[in-house]
């Protein structure tokens, strides 16, 4: 019962940090931003952040206790905080060799993974939550009957585990279609080189048009592989910061910057797509 418990809970803060995030990042970007990493409107950092939480101060007895003070449930919170953000940005970027998040751009960053004012904002957003949400959501508990609890796992399992299947392969996929996107403008764009490469004399003139015509069917081909994609898809590419390169592969190789253009390409016709239809 306690297992199925904390799986409904999991879900329901999972579920209101897809809320905070979501309206975050459309009121940052003027338009509705779905940050779910999932289909489903769920982003697990949240729950599993909070369910540890709770867990952590339902076993640690002073933890809970009222004259605990909340400079210390700040710094657990802040540290727990930077430790899951860390690792999931890791796990994921090794697995799919993308970004969700980045904050290089941001001061006293780790990585870009991390960073102290994001940090201190979920120091600051935890107090509240163990202050005041744990305990209320901790009130329904007492109202609600444990078999309600454990019907409700088993149905959301089911959904949480089609939701997470469904968004793997569709993210396989695109990670298959960017590259072979980028394989395919880079064999396009080596034709075009060699054909001016091997004209007597190259004029100016000429290397300029030859530019703007890869830059043509370099835009051709994004709009081809853009109206491909299936609207998980979409919805994915368009929550990824950046693609980060594979094993072995420095991010500003020769490889790698033409790959990061593409997919910048790819990006903007999809939201060229998107709003036409809007």
């Amino acid at each position: 019962m306690l297992i199925a418990q904390y799986f409904v809970e999991f879900i329901f803060y999972s579920f209101l940090g897809w809320v905070w995030e979501s309206i975050y990042c459309s009121a940052n970007e003027k338009k509705w931003a779905d940050r779910g990493f999932l289909f489903g409107p769920i982003c697990p950092i949240y729950g599993s952040c909070v369910v540890g939480v709770s867990i952590l101060f339902s076993l640690i007895k002073p933890l809970s206790s009222p004259t605990f003070p909340i400079w210390g449930i700040f710094i657990i919170c802040y540290i727990g905080s930077a430790i899951a953000e860390y690792g999931t940005s890791w796990v994921l970027e090794k697995r799919f060799h993308a970004r969700w998040w980045d904050y290089s751009k941001l001061p006293l960053n780790i990585n870009g993974r991390i960073c102290v004012p994001v940090s201190i904002a979920f120091g600051l957003a935890g107090v509240a939550v163990v202050k005041f949400l744990i305990p209320a959501v901790e009130g329904v508990h007492a109202a609600v009957s444990p078999i309600i609890y454990e019907v409700l796992a088993i149905v959301i399992a089911m959904i949480f585990g089609a939701d997470f299947a469904l968004t793997e392969a569709s993210l396989n996929a695109l990670l298959k279609d960017v590259e072979k996107m980028h394989e395919e403008f880079n064999l396009k764009a080596q034709e075009s080189y060699e054909k001016v490469a091997s004209a007597p004399k190259v004029i100016e003139q000429k290397i300029k048009e030859e530019k703007e015509q890869i830059e043509a069917r370099h835009d051709q081909l994004a709009r081809a592989y853009a109206e491909k994609l299936s609207l998980n898809q979409k919805r994915i590419l368009l929550g990824i910061q950046k693609f980060m390169p594979k094993a072995g592969e420095d991010e500003n190789s020769i490889d790698h910057v033409p790959l990061i253009r593409a997919t910048d390409k790819l990006r903007e016709r999809v939201r060229d797509l998107r709003n036409k239809k809007a």
